[in-house]
């Protein structure tokens, strides 16, 4: 039988194959810029070489040999300063010294390392033009502004109930906040990557998967910022419910098979409506004309608009609050329904686990969950007055009370 490879001599070949894959992109751009004398595909390889070696000799090797790639790298930069004043070579040999001594001991991690490392290289010439020719100084503060928020500020609030009833929590209300501005950030990269006409629905469809309500808010705020995109926006608006539907056979289909059976009725019917109204509303968009300029808001997302949503969903939170603290735990299908003003994923997850363990028989789960699934349409409705103004609404709210109709006339034919 062969015998398995050495953990150090795969750590080696894995360390030159490293600098190979770096060294080669390293010798196109010197083949381009001779006169800059940028690390070649020999240089690279032999100090990721150097790296793995030295850490098999142990820590003074190692030392001795990192010191030296640092003379090296400020020796180059200071030569050839006055034709390159850039430091991407000299990094890019400590980052190869670097990613031999990981190889060692990871070797996966640092060949995902060196091949990252090889695509931001060879990348350069779309980066800058991205940089400085594609992205505006307004969508670098928004893009900014989003990353703080989802990883700076979101990871560092309580996940516990807090305020009224303890009817509050910090860390999902923000989470709603930040999810509000990512799907308006992505109705505008999709708007500028293949237009409004299909761009809004498409990122409505994957927006309804998180939260249909934020969908139908964000499209709203965009449909206000941009009359002229109101039937894509509503189209997108409606395409976030029939992710709604799919999401919610999918929960009853692990959760609960004979809750699904059902509900299969009230889920087909309100599933056709909302199907048959966005792509009504989908084939309008496409026949109607966007304005000149208006094809683009000014910026990707408005943070004002994102605090107001989660500001009235905090406001049904605290009244859905009060209502368990009034009904206590025998009112579970009144808590459903107050529940769902909020949130109906939630709901119809908690329900479903109770029938399926028999605390509560099929038809009350049932009920519940229409109830639940008609209040949050009653917030969805709220949000496109609100966000998206008469225009859009007028557009939505029809679909919505198809939607709402069609899971209560499946019931009652049922």
């Amino acid at each position: 039988m062969m015998e398995s490879v050495p953990d150090e001599v795969l750590g080696l070949a894995v360390a030159l194959g490293a600098g190979l894959v770096i060294g080669v992109e390293r010798e196109q751009h010197k083949a381009e810029h001779a006169e800059r004398m940028a690390a070649g595909v020999r240089t690279c390889a032999l100090v990721a070489l150097c790296g793995g070696v030295a850490w098999i000799l142990g820590p003074v090797t190692l030392a001795i040999a990192g010191g030296f790639i640092a003379l090296a790298t400020v020796t180059s930069y200071w030569g050839t300063q006055q034709t390159d004043p850039g430091l991407t070579s000299e990094v890019v040999l400590v980052l190869t010294f670097l990613i031999g001594v990981l190889a060692m001991t990871q070797p996966a991690l640092a060949a995902g390392i060196a091949v990252v490392a090889a695509i931001l290289l060879q990348a350069k010439s779309w980066l800058h033009r991205f940089s400085r020719q594609v992205l505006t100084e307004s969508e670098l503060n928004d893009a900014l502004l989003l990353l703080a928020s989802a990883l700076v500020v979101l990871p560092i609030l309580p996940d516990a109930p807090i305020g009224p009833f303890d009817g509050f929590n910090l860390r999902r209300l923000w989470a709603l906040v930040v999810l509000v501005m990512a799907i308006n950030a992505a109705g505008y990269i999709a708007i500028r990557a293949i237009g409004p006409r299909l761009g809004l629905p498409l990122t409505g469809l994957v927006g309804g998967l998180v939260s249909s309500s934020a969908t139908i808010a964000g499209m709203g705020h965009r449909a206000r910022a941009d009359p002229s995109l109101a039937r894509a926006c509503a189209a997108g608006g409606m395409a976030s419910n029939l992710s709604t539907v799919a999401l919610f056979t999918l929960i009853f289909a692990a959760a609960d098979r004979a809750l699904l059976a059902a509900l299969a009725q009230p889920l087909a019917l309100s599933g056709a409506a909302v199907l048959a109204c966005s792509a009504w509303l989908g084939a309008r968009a496409l026949r109607e004309p966007v304005r000149d300029g208006g094809v683009v808001a000014a910026r990707p997302f408005h943070f004002g608009h994102a605090l107001a949503f989660a500001a009235m969903i905090a406001l049904v939170l605290a009244a859905a609050a009060l209502m368990g603290r009034w009904l206590g735990s025998a009112g579970i299908t009144l808590t459903t329904a107050v529940a769902g003003f909020a949130d109906t994923h939630a709901a119809a997850v908690s329900i479903a686990e109770l029938s399926s363990g028999g605390a509560i028989p099929t038809s009350q789960a049932v009920l519940a969950i229409l109830l639940a699934f008609s209040t949050n349409t009653v917030t969805k409705i709220a949000l496109a007055i609100t966000a998206g103004g008469a225009d859009y609404a007028r557009r939505v709210v029809p679909g919505l009370l198809a939607m709402m109709a069609g899971a209560w006339g499946g019931w009652f034919a049922g």
